[in-house]
């Protein structure tokens, strides 16, 4: 009988996502073994193919998702396969950004390749975790192969600085999550999510509060809110782009899905006390975050302060706790990956054919190049949310499921900020666009012609094409998708009754 329960409740296929990721990281591994030559032409190829399987998996369980695995310690839900869906798509874009990136810096393929899955497969994992020692093996594994990514340019002291300046702020985190956790354990005797919400239930104390403080702060440092938000900018600017894109979407789902599931799961009688302090941290991530970003003259630290307003305008959905609201979080993630790297897919062509990251280098880049012009301006218009572009319509369902909930100071600072944000992303643009020829900035003076048939550009130039085009044209499909969101909120077992009882207090 014991025998018959460990198999019922095991349920392997869970992971079978993961598992094409991990066979990936081994494929990678081998050929990096034969030679730089070997490595180059197949470790794309096998990235491909995983993140591709791994992707046809995930859609193939939506269907008949696996609710309970590995005896409780991880979940197949819907609202999982989203998240997860999400991390291996941004994998799979910032991929195809990297590999031109890779070689001109000198660094081996293979083995970035081989990190690169590891942090994707430590962030899919964190999706699903529903055990505190699941979410930390998860958490860890994302975390560590994301210091060694910032790190990875070993001759360039600033990606040095960057990966230090990550481990040791990382570190800190995930030793807060580990004190908060201990309390969890002390106070419920197990380590699952959902019993540990029930026996906490009729239990409040000032050690209950303090691990929720705790969980929430590892839960801030993953998302870069204000003020667990000081990392970002150094990390951001000294990490190489290719992984700045990745951090900046990737990392950033991961945290946002455990926050949803261990907030919603384990302190759903919190509700109040987590819901306050989420707003303020979303207040002050939108408001801090795009007003720094005002003064940057990098346009790689623009986009850091800029991901940190981000998230702020997603916790507007996840503060909600309505149906609705969580929806409108996914959605918007969903959208924030191809705003944004579509962003950083420009950027690292400029940086690749000029070697700046300077926004007023980009003065007067019409002249030259016309599609990367193009490209940003789509992009940054549709994070600072102008419509018709998608990101108009992920906000306009954020702000609806907050004004709906009564979460008006959330909304109104909302809107004021995107307004902040609409002033630096279309001064980029200007500069880019207004300038004439003889004021554009010396860089695009001898900007060098462009050669298409670089190796490492098709790719690259792919998901390039493929970001504008969603961007530019996904706002046509904006109620499709919130419905494919809502319906992986609706269908997802553990938030049913937390649901139910936000829609009966409205």
């Amino acid at each position: 009988m014991p025998n018959e329960i460990f198999t019922i409740n095991l349920n392997a296929q869970a992971i079978i996502p993961e598992a094409f990721i991990l066979l990936g990281i081994v494929g990678t591994l081998l050929v990096d073994l034969a030679g730089e030559k070997t490595a180059s032409r197949w470790a794309p190829l096998i990235c491909y193919i995983s993140l591709a399987s791994s992707l046809l998996s995930l859609a193939l369980q939506w269907s008949n998702p696996v609710n309970i695995a590995f005896l409780g310690s991880f979940n197949s839900d819907n609202l999982a396969i989203a998240f997860r869906a999400i991390i291996a798509l941004s994998t799979l874009i910032s991929l195809l950004i990297s590999w031109r990136y890779t070689e001109q810096s000198g660094s081996p393929i293979g083995e970035f390749a081989a990190i690169v899955l590891s942090a994707t497969l430590g962030a899919m994992l964190l999706c699903g975790s529903t055990d505190l020692v699941s979410i930390f093996i998860s958490l860890e594994t994302l975390s560590v192969a994301s210091y060694l990514l910032s790190g990875y340019l070993k001759r360039d002291p600033r990606s040095s600085e960057a990966a230090l300046k990550y481990l040791l702020v990382g570190s800190a985190a995930a030793a807060i999550y580990l004190y908060g956790s201990s309390f969890l354990y002390g106070l419920s005797g197990s380590t699952n999510l959902s019993t540990i919400g029930i026996e906490i239930l009729n239990k409040p104390s000032f050690i209950t509060s303090l691990s929720l403080v705790f969980v929430l702060s590892t839960v801030a440092f993953k998302i870069a809110a204000v003020p667990f938000h000081q990392w970002t900018p150094d990390v951001y600017e000294g990490s190489p782009t290719p992984v700045v894109a990745f951090l900046s979407v990737g990392s950033k789902t991961a945290g946002f899905a455990f926050a949803i599931r261990i907030l919603s799961t384990t302190f759903s009688s919190f509700d109040e006390q987590w819901k306050l302090l989420f707003t303020i941290l979303a207040i002050l991530s939108m408001a801090l975050g795009n007003i720094v970003a005002l003064a940057q003259t990098s346009m790689k630290r623009m986009l850091a302060y800029s991901s940190i307003g981000q998230a702020g305008f997603v916790m507007i959905g996840i503060v909600s706790g309505t149906q609705d609201g969580l929806s409108a979080a996914v959605l918007y993630l969903a959208s924030y990956l191809f705003m944004n790297l579509g962003a950083f897919s420009c950027v690292i062509l400029f940086s690749l054919r000029t070697g700046s990251d300077s926004i007023s280098d980009y003065s007067g880049l019409y002249q030259k190049d016309p599609l990367i012009t193009l490209g940003l301006s789509l992009c940054l218009l549709s994070l600072g949310g102008l419509p018709p572009m998608l990101g108009f319509f992920g906000k306009i369902y954020l702000f609806f499921a907050g004004w709906a909930n009564h979460q008006y100071l959330l909304v109104v600072v909302g809107l004021v900020t995107s307004v902040i944000s609409i002033y630096y992303y279309i001064s980029v643009i200007k500069m880019m666009v207004v300038k004439e020829p003889q004021e554009a900035s010396e860089i695009v003076k001898s900007y060098p012609e462009i050669n298409w048939n670089i190796v490492g550009l098709p790719p690259l130039r792919v998901a390039l094409y493929t970001c504008i085009a969603v961007t530019a044209l996904g706002g046509i499909l904006s109620n499709p998708l919130f419905k494919l969101a809502n319906s992986a909120v609706s269908e997802t077992p553990f938030l049913q009754d937390i649901l139910a009882v936000a829609n009966n207090t409205l």
